[in-house]
């Protein structure tokens, strides 16, 4: 079967090179649209179930919210683990699927159980709510607003009511995170003395308030062949507005009370729980863009800073600008700019070894094709899987085992195109110079296929690894599988095309300095060891006891050390106690 392709291949030159350009251009267009980060996102498939409630203590809302959330939540189809943390306000419950499960199928089992867990929950203890489809990289844009004379308030509200929805209209950004600042609420502060001089309770200003922030709608009075809509509007949308809500009457003379006799009315921050600082200037207004999980990072991040300097000029009508601090592309450029590096260096490295060995330019760029072309054929099949370029997967490559069957099959036809040209005493013909590259290429097809094969059987164990080592070092394995399924196709049909078509009509068998000095030195050894197998037995197997003792003083790391050259602070401390 393999020797029928070889054999079809240089019987359709024209055809193999018209699917390599194809290839080439399909490799392009799946590296275009690549998902490239910096790292394998090793998140596994979780869903998390928030609740904010302002009043309640840690024990309280591990009481009142999260039990009720974690019992609804158990024996769900695919169920991993449940765990949860409670803080002063804040119940988290993170609900964790077995690898495998479709996100958007687990959000939809994780909704059905909300519903039920809404139920088991005080009113008005908290509304519980999943939270964003992303992940521990989701983190990819990071902002401060900043605006001269104006307050932490009102830069809040500019983050949340202007900035904030434009973001999240961008495709792949999932949430904008909000930090710092004061949150803008309408507060009632109520006197307790006038509230007892005009003998009214609590209850009925808040009875007073919420039944004075309606709308109502009715019918509606048809007049001169036209409809005029009868509605009740009673939304409260201002400071005044509340102020002048009637409480009750005098029962004396039936004067109206209202909030502001009893009360100040004004805007307050919410209760906060920490606060944001940068550069030692003071508090600030942040937001955190939160990617979509599985979107390309650097696409996205892109798309964000454009929507940002599209948004500038509204933003200095109202007096603020964006500063980014952190963007993920200077992370992601940097790891891409560290993989190009190594590749480029290796391809080179291959290229000038290969014309040293093969003393020949031509045969040496004939094997440099296979390169490109099976990095482009990787891309494509990344792409197919959902295999990110990062770190892990593009720097796994090496050009050495890629070249390994182009090598072989060179190599040999070199061997012979010299030797028939010797023994012709002329240059070869085009046909004569085919046929000695499809001879060579029939006898090394065992030796290139099997080659290529153990080296990819090494790396199939790699498939097997799950949770977070499979995240991690999986797609590294497919990476390599891919890139070395293209080339040994390559190999087997363009390597012996170009071949054919490139290579000299004449080479000289006498072998290269590199090649006679490594020869001078290797014979002389050959034979003593030969002439005493115990002695060189012998070594070897101390040498591999001597490597096992060593071995674990070397040290191992799970993953690649990455520095980005960001810093990420994050401080807790009790406060003050008087």
């Amino acid at each position: 079967m393999i020797e029928r392709i070889l054999t079809w291949a240089l019987g359709n030159r024209l055809l193999v090179i018209v699917l390599s350009l194809l290839l080439t251009f399909g490799g392009a267009l799946a590296l275009r649209d690549l998902p490239i980060d910096a790292v394998p996102d090793v998140t596994n498939v979780q869903v998390q179930v928030l609740t904010t409630a302002p009043a309640l203590g840690p024990e309280e809302v591990e009481r009142f919210i999260t039990t009720p959330v974690e019992i609804a939540m158990s024996g769900l189809p695919g169920l991993r683990e449940v765990r949860s943390v409670s803080k002063f306000g804040l119940s988290a419950v993170t609900v964790v699927f077995a690898e495998g499960t479709d996100i958007y199928h687990a959000r939809q089992l994780v909704n059905e159980r909300v519903q039920t867990a809404r139920g088991t929950i005080p009113p008005g203890y908290g509304d519980p709510e999943m939270g964003p489809i992303s992940t521990g990289l989701g983190e990819i844009f990071q902002f401060e607003l900043r605006g001269k004379g104006k307050s932490a308030m009102e830069l809040r509200s500019i983050l949340e009511w202007e900035v904030a929805p434009r973001l999240r209209r961008v495709p792949g950004v999932v949430e904008v995170n909000s930090f710092g600042g004061e949150l803008k609420t309408y507060e009632v502060q109520l006197h307790p003395e006038r509230l007892t001089q005009y003998g009214i309770t609590l209850g009925d200003v808040f009875e007073a308030v919420r039944s004075s922030n309606a709308n109502a709608g009715g019918a509606y009075i048809e007049r001169s062949g036209e409809q005029y809509l009868v509605r009740g509007e009673g939304l409260l949308t201002s400071l005044d507005d509340i102020a002048n809500v009637v409480v009750t009457t005098d029962a004396k003379d039936g004067t109206p009370i209202y909030v502001r006799q009893l009360a100040d009315v004004r805007f307050a921050p919410a209760v906060r729980q920490g606060a944001v600082t940068r550069d030692g200037t003071g508090e600030v207004v942040t937001g955190i863009t939160m990617m979509l999980m599985g979107a390309n990072a650097r696409a996205v991040v892109t798309d964000v800073k454009r929507a940002v300097a599209t948004m500038a000029p509204d933003l200095a009508k109202l007096g603020v600008t964006i500063e980014p601090f952190y963007d993920r592309t200077d992370l992601v450029d940097k790891t891409i700019a560290t993989v190009s590096r190594s590749l480029v260096e290796g391809g080179l490295l291959v290229i000038v070894i290969l014309f040293l060995m093969l003393r020949n330019l031509r045969a040496g760029l004939v094997v440099a094709v296979a390169i490109p072309l099976s990095m482009l054929g990787a891309f494509i099949g990344m792409r197919q899987l959902g295999v990110s370029g990062n770190l892990m997967s593009l720097g796994a490559i090496d050009f050495g085992l890629i070249v390994d069957g182009a090598v072989i099959v060179i190599e040999n036809a070199m061997r012979l195109i010299a030797e028939r040209s010797h023994k012709f005493a002329r240059a070869l013909t085009p046909p004569e110079r085919t046929q000695a590259v499809l001879d060579g290429s029939r006898e090394v097809l065992r030796s290139t296929v099997f080659g290529v094969t153990i080296i990819a059987i090494v790396y199939l164990p790699i498939l097997t690894l799950t949770d977070i080592e499979g995240k991690m070092f999986r797609p590294m394995a497919i990476t390599v599988l891919l890139a070395l399924v293209t080339s040994l196709c390559l190999a087997l049909t363009v390597v012996p095309v170009l071949a054919s078509l490139f290579l000299p009509s004449r080479v000289s068998e006498e072998e290269g300095g590199i090649v006679r000095t490594m020869r001078r030195w290797y014979e002389p050894w050959l034979e003593k060891a030969l002439g005493r197998p115990r002695l060189a037995a012998g070594s070897a197997a101390a040498l591999f006891v001597i490597s096992l003792l060593v071995a674990p003083l070397l040290g191992a790391e799970f993953i690649p050390r990455l520095d980005e050259g960001s810093i990420a602070l994050q401080a807790w401390r009790l406060p003050p106690c008087c």
